[in-house]
Order: C-alpha cells, then sequence, then structure tokens
C-alpha cells in the first residue's frame, strides 16, 4: 500500500522515558531533569532502542506515554527527533516527525492535601494531583507526519472528578467514609496525566486522535482508589463519544462545553492501563471503549513474541506489557476507518531484533502497537 494518500499507521508506545528509568546506583527517588540531560546526548543505549523500534515500525502518527514533560520542545521532544530519530539505528532508517503536540500533565503537581492518608500532605508522590515526584513526570507527546490542528486541540487537565455523575467516588471500607473529604472530592482533578482531543489532518481529511494514560488501578489499598479513577478515566472518552446529556459535564480547560461530533473519525491511543477482563487487580475498565458503539474494538493486534512469553495461554499473544496484560490500545472509530493490518512489536527470541525487547533496560516494560488503516468517507 506504499504511496496510498488514504491509508497510515497509527501506534501508541509508553516508552519509559521517565526519571524512574535513569535512577543513579542507590537513588531511590527520580528527579527532574534526568531525560533531559540524555536527550542532550545521543548515545544512550535505551533511548537508542526506543527510537530503533520507532524506526522499524515507521508509525505515522504515534502517542508516547511516558516521556517526561519538557516545557521548552528544542530541550525535549525536538531534541529526540533531531539527536536520535533522524540518526540511523542497526540499520534501520531515520525518522522524521515535522509536527508534534505536548502540553503539561497532572503528574508530579502538587496538591495542598495529604489525599494518600500517610499524615503529611508532601505535595509530591501520592499527594499529586497525579502520582509523580516532580511534575511533568510521566508525561506524554504525540509525533505525527501529518499537520496538527494546534489551535483547535482540546486539553482536560483540569477537569475535576467530582463533575462527573456518577463519578466511583472511594470510599475508606474501614470507615465508611469518602477517601476525600468533600474540600479535596472538589479539588480534585479527574486526568491523572490529561486527556487531549488532537485534530490532525492527512492529506484533507481530518481525524481526531483521542489520547490519555490513566492510572494504574493498583498502588492503593482496599478503598482502590485507583481503581476507582482509571475506571473513570477511561469512562471520560466514552461519554465523550456518547454526547448529548451524557457528556454535558465535560468542559475543556478553554471552558468550552461539548462532545465529539457524530460525524468525526477518531483514534483513541494510549496505556489505558486496563485488560479487557476482570482480574484480581483488574476491573475490565477499558471495556467502556472495546464496546462503545462508536469504537472498532474487534481487531486485537498481537505477536508472536508476546505468545512465547507466556506459553500455554491464549491471551499471551494480545499482550502488550511484560507484566503479562494487554494494556496499550489503538482503537478506531467505526465510521471513517477500516483496519487493514495491526499488530504489537514483540520478537521471539531467536528474532534477531529480540535485543530490542530483551528486558525492562534494553528498551521499556511495554510494546509498540500499531493499526494500519484505511480512511473511508464519514457520514457527511
Amino acid at each position: 500500500m506504499a504511496g496510498d494518500l488514504n491509508t497510515l499507521k497509527v501506534a501508541t508506545f509508553n516508552v519509559s522515558m521517565e526519571g524512574g528509568n535513569y535512577l543513579a546506583k542507590g537513588q531511590k527517588i527520580p528527579t527532574p531533569g534526568a531525560l533531559n540531560t540524555l536527550l542532550q546526548i545521543n548515545d544512550n543505549a535505551q533511548i537508542c532502542n526506543i527510537a530503533e523500534i520507532l524506526q522499524r515500525v515507521r508509525p505515522d502518527i504515534v502517542l508516547l506515554n511516558e516521556f517526561d514533560y519538557i516545557p521548552d520542545p528544542k530541550q525535549g521532544v525536538e531534541a529526540f527527533i533531531k539527536r536520535y530519530l533522524h540518526q540511523p539505528h542497526q540499520g534501520a532508517a531515520a525518522i522524521d516527525y515535522p509536527y508534534y503536540y505536548l502540553a503539561p500533565v497532572n503528574t508530579g503537581e502538587p496538591s495542598p492535601f495529604d489525599l494518600d492518608h500517610d499524615g503529611v500532605a508532601s505535595g509530591k508522590g501520592a499527594d499529586a494531583w497525579g502520582f509523580g515526584w516532580y511534575p511533568g513526570q510521566y508525561g506524554m507527546v504525540l509525533l505525527s507526519r501529518y499537520p496538527i490542528d494546534s489551535a483547535n486541540v482540546r486539553t482536560f487537565q483540569m477537569l475535576k472528578w467530582s463533575a462527573m455523575p456518577g463519578a466511583q467516588r472511594p470510599v475508606d471500607p474501614t470507615t465508611g467514609q469518602y477517601w476525600y473529604n468533600e474540600e479535596q472530592w472538589r479539588a480534585l482533578r479527574l486526568s491523572s496525566k490529561s486527556h487531549w482531543d488532537i485534530p490532525v489532518n492527512v492529506n484533507g481529511q481530518w481525524l481526531h486522535i483521542l489520547a490519555a494514560h490513566p492510572t494504574p488501578p493498583v498502588f492503593d489499598g482496599p478503598e482502590d482508589r485507583n481503581g476507582h479513577r482509571n475506571h473513570d478515566e477511561i469512562r471520560l472518552w466514552a461519554d465523550y463519544l456518547t454526547g448529548g446529556e451524557t457528556a454535558d459535564y465535560i468542559v475543556d480547560d478553554h471552558g468550552h462545553q461539548r462532545s465529539l461530533p457524530d460525524d468525526v473519525r477518531f483514534v483513541l491511543l494510549g496505556d489505558m492501563n486496563s485488560a479487557p477482563y476482570k482480574t484480581a487487580e483488574q476491573s475490565g475498565a477499558v471495556r467502556q471503549l472495546l464496546d462503545h458503539p462508536r469504537v472498532n474494538g474487534s481487531f486485537e493486534p498481537q505477536s508472536d513474541g508476546g505468545a512465547e512469553y507466556v506459553p500455554g495461554v491464549t491471551a499471551a499473544k494480545y499482550y502488550t506489557a511484560s507484566w503479562k496484560e494487554r494494556a496499550d490500545y489503538v482503537l478506531p472509530s467505526k465510521q471513517g476507518f477500516k483496519v487493514i493490518d495491526g499488530g504489537v512489536f514483540w520478537p521471539t527470541k531467536v528474532d534477531p531484533l529480540f535485543r530490542l525487547v530483551a528486558n525492562r533496560s534494553a528498551s521499556s516494560d511495554h510494546r509498540l502497537v500499531w493499526l494500519t488503516l484505511k480512511i473511508t468517507p464519514t457520514a457527511k
């Protein structure tokens, strides 16, 4: 399909390019600036492997989760493009992304509250608006070969969790009281990072990238505050697609209240931190998207490497993370797209490219997930 102007490859990749992945010996708490420093050189082995994976798969549009937010693009995303993606790696051709989108996230942004109930309102870690040790940890960035309409991007970083009707407000089972008191609940932001609606122009055809990275539904206690938040972060996109009265509470960071029009094609991207089924640690929250009437969730990207990783488990071929779950998703709208192909970049052990995913330090604990899509007409 080379040269087909109506075909494009879209991907999501949690790249683990955050401070916690670059700790010095003996260091336990990450500090800001680690990624910034590494992006000023071009020879960090893990970042080189991330770049090579992108060069091997060659997505036209890709969301990178856990790419620390660096406000100065020249020091951050542009340095990554110039010093890593523009350099060939192990025979893989250089790749360019002339367009990108990045914005602040809630992770590491200090709140004034003791949100984790440890007796100290530290403003860091679990006392930040989204878990993080410094502002911008676990950020995200969208790279694109096609123009982004930055003026019309909608972000939902500041939307309050309490604004959502019927929100899953956590309860402390030992006291029967709400985990967050009224002041905290009214102030707490829903998105642990941010939710972005990014319009992209692909050869005159518009699509919307709906990007997010909901909090993991673990690392809490019996109140399951992270599990409830994960569910409702995912629900935000489901309500955004449903529209009508269901979405009346959704107001973006510019104060505009509206949902995504019915005739718009879109692709949901991100590490959703949710498996498509219930387990001891998972609620199956992502089914809100997989089963949504506007979403084509029927195609399940897979890999031989995942199947080999957990032999005898049928679902393993669909895994996208080394912790043995499907967590990362590329979900196109039913209207406006036809799925041509897709997969998870997870080579088997005999594959020469296995070195790129051999362990966490090689690249990431997640795998790149991609779909090739054919753009088709929408209703209007």
